[in-house]
């Protein structure tokens, strides 16, 4: 008459759910990114990510000794120049701004691990993620420039590139073009499976890098493709990237948790910008509990098979965690 078996016998003590949980949050698992600017003293809360900012270096440093604080182990950096041009110049000057951030929070935080965005769109008068010609984004020509700005970044110190064009063949010219000139051992994390998403709306403020005609579905892919994204992470990694990423997430946990079951290599998701203004607006009209929907995000994510997580919720998440 009665049930014998009952899983709730092992829900009804938190020690026990603990022993039993099956997906476990660290601080490990996060990258928090930041956008840097130009000038001193710059630190402007962005409007549409509230808690995020863009901060010139010396803010960035400030920010990155806190970041280490709370045990995050690695950070990524956008840029976003004073000068941008159609061929993204900026982008692959040794000076550049993400270049010099580079130099500087490597020497004041030598254990945070420095990630760079290797990408055109912020240093693009356009705000295409590579070089137009005709209103059309050429793939060849993009790599060639991209291949530089990665090598640009390991000259600077850089731990790791990302490149986040979506551009066809571009994680072999940025290994060759790393391998040339002996950065062997610098890893590429390629944005291998990234969605022409509706969720990259904040980011676009943050980073100065909307787009001034079009669109960039002829690049990155659409959002109604699974399988696809199965060739683009098989093709990133016969071209030699060393950790693929699903973006975004959320919306993606399907694809993270294909990826994990066919591909043998670290698997991360970048927790986009509008994922993350989607829980603060809510936060701030009480409608949602903040902390428990994020660590519930968070943990979803996870539990897909990310073992990196991009997110602006890092250092939120980190404290929820003891950090």
């Amino acid at each position: 008459m009665f049930p014998i078996v009952r899983p709730r016998r092992i829900r009804n003590n938190e020690v026990m759910r603990r022993m039993v949980r099956e997906t476990s949050l660290s601080t490990d698992d996060f990258v928090y990114p930041m956008f840097i600017v130009e000038g001193t003293g710059v630190r402007k809360e962005i409007s549409s990510m509230p808690t995020c900012f863009q901060e010139s270096i010396d803010k960035a440093v400030e920010n990155a000794r806190e970041i280490h604080s709370l045990g995050i182990p690695a950070v990524i950096l956008f840029g976003i120049p004073d000068h941008k041009d159609a061929e993204g110049t900026e982008a692959y000057n040794d000076d550049g701004i993400i270049q010099r951030a580079v130099r500087a929070i490597k020497e004041a935080v030598p254990e945070l691990y420095v990630i760079t965005d290797v990408c055109l769109c912020e240093f693009t008068d356009h705000g295409h993620c590579g070089i137009v010609s005709d209103g059309e984004v050429l793939n060849d020509p993009t790599i060639l420039l991209l291949a530089r700005e990665a090598v640009s970044h390991a000259k600077a110190g850089a731990d790791m590139v990302a490149p986040s064009d979506m551009m066809d063949g571009r994680v072999t010219a940025i290994r060759e073009g790393l391998d040339e000139e002996g950065y062997t051992d610098t890893p590429i994390m390629s944005y291998a499976a990234k969605y022409a998403s509706a969720f990259y709306g904040p980011f676009r403020e943050a980073a100065e890098s909307t787009p001034q005609f079009g669109d960039r579905r002829s690049y990155q892919m659409d959002p109604a493709n699974r399988r696809e994204a199965m060739k683009e992470v098989a093709l990133d990694i016969d071209e030699g990237a060393d950790i693929v990423m699903v973006k975004p997430a959320l919306s993606y946990l399907d694809i993270i948790s294909d990826v994990r079951e066919q591909f043998d290599v670290p698997v991360a998701a970048y927790n986009v910008s509008g994922e993350f203004s989607l829980v603060k607006a809510a936060a701030s009209m009480g409608w949602v509990d903040e902390e428990r929907i994020m660590m519930e995000i968070l943990t979803s994510i996870k539990r897909a098979g990310a073992d990196i997580i991009l997110t602006y919720h890092a250092k939120d998440a980190a404290r929820a965690l003891g950090g």
